[in-house]
C-alpha cells in the first residue's frame, strides 16, 4: 500500500482518505433520517453512555466497567429494536436508488406506466374537493408498487374501483369506515379505516392533528404518497419521504399525483411550477 503521508508512527495512504470519505457520507445520511425525531436523543444517549464506557475501562473501575460492559454487548441488537423505523427508512432509500430496480424491473415500471395513464385520477379530485368544502376529514394513501398488506390488513378490505362516490361514502361522518385511512394501489380502494403510524418529527407545527401527523408519518416509513384533508378547516395536505406541502391548488395535487404514479418526480419533491408557486407552503426541508 502506497502511504501518501506519515505523522509519526501512522502512516496515510489514499485508502484511508476514501474510507474517511465514506464513512463521513454514510453518518450524514443516517443523521439527515433521524433528524428532528425522537431517535436523535436516543442515540446521543447510546453514544454518551458508549463514552462513559471507555472511560471507566480506561480507569480500570472493574466493577462498573463490567456492568456497562455486559450493557454495549447487546448494544447492536438494542439499537436495531430502538432504531427499527429508522434502518427500515434507510434501506428503503437505498433500494429506491439502486440502479438494480430499475435495470431488472424495467417491464414492470413499463407496464405500471400503462397502467396509470387508464388510472382517473379526476375521482379522487373531485371527491377531494367536496370533502374540502364540506370540511369532512380524509386520508387517502397512493402506493404505487406494492399493496402495503401489513397496513391494509389493520382495516377493511374492500378491493373496489376508485370513484368518487365511493370515497365520498368512505369518508362521511356517519360511515364506519370514516375513522381511518383509504390505500389505493393499482386504480383500486383497496382497503379503508386503516391505521397509519404516526410522526415523531418535532418540527411538525403544534396546529397540526393525529390525521395529518399519521400522513407524514407513512410518508416516512413507506413509499407512498399521502393526501390529508382537515375537518377542522378543510384544508388538503399531501406527504411524501417525510415532507409535506398544504395550500394547494387542486391542479397542484393532480400534478404531484401524477409525478408519483409516473414514476417521475422532480428531485426537490417540494417544488411546485413557478407559475403555480403562490400558493404554496412548502414545509421545512429536512435535509
Amino acid at each position: 500500500m502506497i502511504s501518501v503521508f506519515k505523522i509519526g508512527f501512522l502512516e496515510v495512504s489514499w485508502v484511508d482518505f476514501v474510507d474517511i470519505a465514506l464513512v463521513s457520507v454514510l453518518l450524514y445520511q443516517v443523521y439527515k433520517l433521524i433528524r428532528g425525531s425522537i431517535a436523535v436523543n436516543i442515540f446521543l444517549g447510546i453514544l454518551a453512555l458508549y463514552l462513559v464506557y471507555l472511560i471507566v475501562r480506561a480507569a480500570q473501575m472493574e466493577l462498573l466497567s463490567t456492568i456497562l460492559g455486559q450493557f454495549m454487548g447487546v448494544g447492536v441488537l438494542a439499537m436495531i429494536i430502538l432504531f427499527q423505523p429508522e434502518i427500515r427508512k434507510f434501506l428503503l432509500v437505498i433500494g429506491r436508488g439502486t440502479e438494480f430496480r430499475e435495470n431488472i424491473f424495467k417491464s414492470i415500471a413499463n407496464w405500471r406506466h400503462e397502467y396509470h395513464d387508464d388510472f382517473d385520477v379526476g375521482e379522487v379530485l373531485e371527491a377531494s374537493k367536496s370533502l374540502k368544502g364540506t370540511k369532512t376529514g380524509a386520508l387517502i394513501v397512493f402506493s404505487r408498487d406494492t399493496e402495503l398488506k401489513f397496513y391494509a390488513q389493520t382495516g377493511d378490505a374492500l378491493d373496489a374501483e376508485v370513484n368518487k362516490r365511493l370515497i365520498l361514502s368512505i369518508f362521511s361522518k356517519n360511515s364506519p369506515l370514516h375513522d381511518g385511512a383509504a390505500i389505493i394501489h393499482k386504480g383500486r380502494i383497496k382497503a379503508a379505516r386503516c391505521v397509519l403510524p404516526v410522526s415523531e418529527n418535532d418540527h411538525i407545527p403544534a396546529t397540526y392533528g393525529l390525521r395529518h401527523r399519521a400522513a407524514i408519518g407513512m410518508s416516512e416509513n413507506t413509499d407512498t404518497l399521502v393526501v390529508a384533508i382537515s375537518e377542522e378547516t378543510g384544508r388538503l395536505l399531501l406527504a411524501r419521504n417525510g415532507k409535506y406541502l398544504r395550500a394547494l391548488k387542486l391542479k397542484q395535487v393532480e400534478q404531484k399525483i401524477l409525478e408519483y404514479l409516473h414514476d417521475d418526480e422532480p428531485v426537490r419533491w417540494e417544488e411546485i411550477k413557478e407559475e403555480e408557486s403562490e400558493a404554496t407552503e412548502p414545509s421545512p426541508a429536512k435535509g
